[in-house]
């Protein structure tokens, strides 16, 4: 793996790329060294520094309940799976990356869909973020956080069973009282997220944010990203582009309500490894 941007780094890159932005003459701003472009595979370590979230007093953050980051994988041609998977885009690249974002996140907020077809597992603890987790005041794992109006999921599941931290399930005011119960007598903490059948998007950080889950990571699928970033509420997009072509009918990695004007993000760094791209974009 190896660093395409941003050429230069400073000692506190991962949470001021974007304010401390270098003069218009490329020179690099002061105290930065030159980023590390040898093609070596990098530690956990080295990649839960490039991807650390902001801190609670970085400026990105001032008006921001948490901070919701996404994480997505796309074929060159914008499919965002195949055949109903994320599988066969990834890479062992992208699954490192995608277990530091989970190392690195107070809860991760996905859709009863993606659930289902990507058979989602609670996430489980992992020595190599012990130390940093603890340090920065968080449980020994993310919480699972599953939007849904309808509460379609079963909830023998081990996603509901047999988790370290116990799964979130975020719906509407207005969800079906019957399946609400069946949750909640299945010990499953159901909470509210809207007045309606379903969540509002702009509630989620605020819902969460409530059990101390700030640091927030959304895994899709593609509706619920698109409706997060329709309501402007997408701080960071991690998109891993893979080098291969898809065809077919899948969705992009987004699908939701368009918007009046699209809302420009900033790119804040660009690893590769593989022909594999992993970007990261930051709301400008």
């Amino acid at each position: 793996m190896r660093r395409l941007y941003p050429p230069f780094v400073t000692p506190f890159a991962q949470t001021t790329a974007l304010s401390a932005a270098a003069p218009d003459d490329g020179s690099p701003v002061p105290g930065a060294v030159p980023a590390d472009t040898s093609d070596r595979e990098w530690s956990l370590d080295e990649l839960a520094d490039a991807y650390a979230y902001p801190a609670a007093d970085d400026p990105v953050r001032t008006g921001r309940t948490g901070w919701l980051r996404a994480n997505m994988v796309s074929s060159m041609d914008g499919a965002a799976h195949h055949e109903g998977r994320s599988q066969p885009l990834s890479s062992a690249a992208d699954m490192r990356i995608f277990g530091v974002l989970r190392g690195l996140a107070d809860a991760v907020v996905v859709g009863a869909e993606t659930v289902r077809q990507e058979g989602y597992r609670p996430a489980r603890a992992r020595e190599a973020f012990a130390a940093r987790r603890a340090a920065a005041g968080q449980g020994p794992a993310p919480a699972i956080a599953v939007v849904t109006a309808g509460l379609g999921l079963d909830f023998s599941l081990p996603l509901f069973t047999a988790s370290l931290v116990p799964t979130l399930v975020l719906t509407g005011a207005g969800a079906p009282a019957d399946r609400v119960n069946e949750a909640r007598a299945a010990g499953v903490e159901v909470l509210f997220a809207g007045e309606g059948l379903g969540v509002d998007p702009a509630r989620v950080a605020a819902v969460l944010a409530e059990r101390g889950h700030t640091r927030l990571l959304t895994e899709g699928g593609p509706s619920l990203l698109g409706q997060f970033a329709a309501a402007g509420v997408l701080d960071e997009m991690c998109l891993s582009l893979a080098p291969v072509v898809a065809v077919g009918g899948a969705p992009r990695i987004m699908n939701g309500p368009a918007v009046a004007v699209p809302e420009r993000f900033v790119l804040a760094s660009v690893l590769e490894e593989a022909g594999f791209l992993f970007t990261r974009y930051r709301r400008s």
